[in-house]
Parts: structure tokens; C-alpha cells; sequence
């Protein structure tokens, strides 16, 4: 027969979209011809195509019209991950493999000019959204690629290292054997009993920071971290992801997931919450994500994670903007003229700046030079808006050297996490959502505020200018507040701790 059929997937943000490659050989005049909307690195599957089938003593039909079809044909194909299905549907369609065989299986792999499988992004994504869509089907990727999509339970995934391994599955007579070395299917990775992070008992001294650090974690909220040069915000804000609670299998592969998309994921780093320090140049697009096809961004790359932004006033004003929606959303869609695409982006924003452009304005260690103008055109960089959905707003002093080499190793990651657990937990019971997540209703309902704290707040929020926003990332900062000391109700004193982490920035 010379018409083959072989099922592989294209990406599309997260979703894997099914990708029919119809194969046809004709008589006429030699050719090879690919169509189906297709990107130039799908085009140049032609030629490694026909250099890895005559490199493996294959056949390949130089006398035969090929016309391969990537169907349906207003879906954008990119990357070389058709070139394994179509060096099958060639062999099927020329008869060298059963067409009948090549049923229920999917395939995706780049073909290098020697047959060799190399790997291809987005395989964890790919194998996710089959199971989220309850489609039943194995997978063969090549190794590296198919570790990943093994992660999904319950997926049938098999691993290929060369274009033979996966035709002797596929002739008239397979082998009795799994083929050695080169084809097995992959055994799923369980979750690690507990990832490495660096440990905040590094840290010394900044009891105020490391309370806050422990409030967000416990909430999910964000943090911005204001202190002179060499006070340790970025120390601080690398050792966050430890605070936070191990990682759901859920929230494990959503995170993966995002990363093998980004071409970003390693096995080494499975299960462990990512974060991610995109330096202060960085674009609104290399933050949100975008490009054509649409890419994930650092804010999604974070996902589950935590996003640290250090010099935080020398990032460009239009990136900062393009953080306030999923801020409060926790995804982001983005749009272009014939698709669009949703990646989700449920991070923790954990940020540092200088309170002035030399950095030591209210430091005791040293005098400020820079002018009230100076000053209030640096601070004026973040916008209101932005710095209304930061939750919580920390000074971190520096410490004299005497302070620093003379006071103990401070509390360990370990303990604080567990409390942060726990706190976590009685929220997720309560609302079942962290509180940081509360939203209307809910916060009414749930914050269980004490009449006395109610008009605490009140008056705080009166003298101090709040907007109805702040207001109510205070009352969620002081429910987290009242977690953690196991309080039923929202008390003053937990009021009272939250309305300290609202401060405006120091001015002069």
C-alpha cells in the first residue's frame, strides 16, 4: 500500500494537539514534498529524513513522488519532532514495516543524519496532556525525552535510541526480544523522599526578614525585601524555596512539565521547586513568555516555584507592568493574530532593590549620597499598582561585622518548614486554597476577624491611605499570621503584625 498513516503530537502551550503524518508515494517525477503548515525546522526533516533511512540499510524511494501531509493543516508544526514519523510512515507507505502495526502507538523524535534518536522538548507536556485528556496510547520518544514522559503515572512509554529500534518492532515478524539496549519502555520515577535546598540557618542574625520569609511561605504571598548592598537579601531569597512545602505529584508535573516545554527540565532536579532569577535586562516577553509559536516565560518557568527578582527598580517598567495580572490571576494568556495560548503561572514573587541609587539611605554603616530627587525618581520606578500586590514589605538592615562573625548559625530550614507546613495545612483544610489565593466571599468568610481587630484595621487603613487592595492583602497576611500561631480567629495582635509589613519605602 502506498499510503501510510503515523500519529504524533504538536505542541501548542501545554496542549498536545494530535498530529495525523499522512504518507503517500506516487509515480512521477522524483520528489519529496512536505506540507501542513509546517516551520522551517519541519521542513528540513526531508533531508535528514532521507540520510537517516539509507544511513540505517534502509530503503529510502528516490524513484517515488512523496507528498507527506501534517495534518490538520492550519496547526503551526515546529521543532524536529515529525522527523521520527515520518521516517515510519516513508518505510510503512514503502512497504519495509506493517502499516496495520503502527496503530495505538505515537511517536516523536529528532533524527540525526546517522538514524541516531535525539531528544525533543516538551516530551513531559506532551505525555501530561494525554493523561489529562484520558487518552490511551503508547509513546515511543527517544531517550532523555521518554524519562520524562514516564513521570506521568500510568503512562505507556517506551525508549528508542536509533531508527532501527523502532522498526523491528514494526516488521512483518518482531523480535522475541525487547531489541537490548535500545528499546525498553521506561519504568516511572517516584518522587524523591526529600529535594536539597540550601539551608536559612546560613543566615545570621535578620530575625525580622526571616519572620517574614516564614509568613509568605506559610501563605503563599509575596515578598519585597528593602536593605542596603551586602545585607543579605539575596542570601535570603535563594534559601525561600526550602521554606515552602514539598511538592504535591500534581504540582511536581505541572512544574515539570512548564520546564520540559522551556527545554529546561532535568531529572535532578524532579520534584524540587524551581527558582528562577531572570537578571534585571530581562524583557516583558522573556518574563510573561511569547514568540511565535508562543513560549513559556520566567513567570511560568517559576510555576510552583518561586520567581526572585533582585535589583528590582533597574527592571524595564513594561516588564514590571506585565507581572500585575498574574500576580493576582496565577496564569497568563498570551495572544497573537491566529492562536493563543494560556500557560499557568503560580508563583511566589520574592524581590530585593536598594532604598536609593547608592544604596545606603537610613544605614548606619554609612552615609547617603544621593538627593530627595534622586531618591524619589529611583523608588518612583515601582509603580503603585505593583507594589499594592506585594504583600509584604520587609527592611533588611545590615548587620556590623562584629554582629555578623560573633552570633550563632540561626534556625534551620527544616524547622521553620515544618511549621510553615502545618500552617499551610490548616488553611488548605479550612478554605482549601492557601490564603493568599482568598478571593472575595471567601475572605469574609474565612479570615474569622475578631470585632476589636476589625476596627484595628480600620483605623490602620484610614491613617495610612489604603487602597481597598491593600486592605485586603493585609486581612490575608494576618490570617497566615494567626495560622501560624494556631489561633481559630483573627486576633489584633496578628492585625497588628501584618499592618508592619505595609510600610511605604523609607524616603528621605
Amino acid at each position: 500500500m502506498s499510503l501510510s498513516l503515523v500519529q504524533s503530537r504538536a505542541l501548542l502551550g501545554l496542549q498536545a494537539e494530535a498530529v495525523t503524518v499522512e504518507v503517500h508515494l506516487a509515480n512521477g517525477l522524483p520528489s519529496f514534498t512536505l506540507v501542513g503548515l509546517a516551520d522551517v525546522e519541519v521542513k528540513e526533516a526531508r533531508e535528514r529524513v532521507r540520510s537517516a533511512i539509507q544511513n540505517s540499510g534502509l530503503e529510502f524511494p528516490s524513484n517515488k513522488r512523496i507528498t507527506v501531509n501534517l495534518a490538520p493543516a492550519d496547526l503551526p508544526k515546529d521543532s524536529g519532532r515529525f522527523d521520527l514519523p515520518i521516517a515510519l510512515g516513508i518505510l510503512a507507505a514503502s512497504g519495509q514495516i506493517e502499516s496495520a502495526r503502527l496503530a495505538g502507538w505515537e511517536f516523536a523524535g529528532e533524527l540525526s543524519l546517522s538514524g541516531e534518536l535525539r531528544p525533543v522538548r516538551g516530551a513531559l507536556a506532551m505525555s501530561l496532556a494525554l493523561h489529562a485528556h484520558q487518552v490511551v496510547t503508547r509513546l515511543v520518544l527517544p531517550g532523555g525525552s521518554a524519562e520524562e514522559a514516564a513521570l506521568v503515572p500510568d503512562a505507556q512509554v517506551y525508549r528508542a535510541r536509533h531508527l532501527l529500534d523502532v522498526v523491528r518492532q514494526f516488521v512483518a515478524t518482531p523480535p522475541e526480544a525487547d531489541g537490548g539496549d535500545g528499546w525498553a519502555r521506561v519504568a516511572p520515577t517516584p518522587l524523591p523522599p526529600a529535594a536539597h535546598y540550601a539551608d536559612l540557618a546560613d543566615v545570621k542574625g535578620q530575625a525580622g526578614p526571616k519572620r517574614a520569609l516564614e509568613i509568605a511561605a506559610a501563605g503563599g504571598h509575596s515578598l519585597l525585601m528593602v536593605g542596603p548592598p551586602g545585607s543579605g537579601k539575596s542570601m535570603l531569597a535563594q534559601r525561600f524555596a526550602g521554606l515552602l512545602p514539598p511538592m504535591t505529584v500534581a504540582e511536581a508535573l505541572q512544574s515539570a512539565a512548564v520546564a520540559s516545554l522551556g527545554g529546561r527540565f532535568s531529572l535532578d532536579r524532579w520534584a524540587q521547586r524551581p527558582t528562577g532569577t531572570p537578571h534585571h535586562t530581562a524583557s516583558a516577553v522573556a518574563l510573561v513568555g511569547g514568540g511565535s509559536p508562543p513560549r513559556p516565560g520566567e513567570i511560568s518557568l517559576a510555576h510552583h516555584g518561586v520567581l526572585f527578582l533582585d535589583e528590582l527598580p533597574e527592571f524595564p517598567r513594561a516588564a514590571l507592568e506585565a507581572l500585575r495580572e498574574p500576580l493576582e490571576t496565577g496564569t497568563i494568556t498570551i495572544s497573537r493574530a491566529a492562536r493563543r495560548a494560556e500557560f499557568p503561572a503560580r508563583f511566589q514573587l520574592i524581590a530585593a532593590m536598594n532604598p536609593c541609587p547608592c544604596g545606603y539611605l537610613g544605614s548606619a554603616l554609612k552615609a547617603c549620597r544621593c538627593t530627595p530627587d534622586q531618591v524619589s525618581r529611583y523608588q518612583g520606578r515601582l509603580s503603585g499598582p505593583l507594589l499594592d500586590r506585594i504583600d509584604l514589605h520587609v527592611e533588611v538592615a545590615a548587620l556590623p561585622s562584629g554582629d555578623l562573625l560573633q552570633a550563632p548559625p540561626g534556625e534551620g530550614t527544616a524547622h521553620i518548614r515544618e511549621r510553615v507546613s502545618l500552617a499551610r495545612q490548616r488553611a488548605i483544610d479550612r478554605q482549601g486554597t492557601p490564603n493568599q489565593a482568598l478571593q472575595g466571599q471567601d475572605l469574609d468568610t474565612h479570615v474569622l476577624l475578631d470585632p476589636a481587630a476589625a476596627k484595628f484595621l480600620n483605623t490602620a487603613g484610614a491613617r495610612l491611605g489604603w487602597s481597598a487592595r491593600s486592605t485586603h492583602r493585609a486581612l490575608k497576611v494576618a490570617r497566615t499570621i494567626a495560622d501560624l500561631a494556631g489561633a481559630r480567629t483573627t486576633q489584633v495582635t496578628h492585625v497588628a503584625e501584618a499592618v508592619q509589613y505595609r510600610r511605604a519605602l523609607k524616603s528621605m
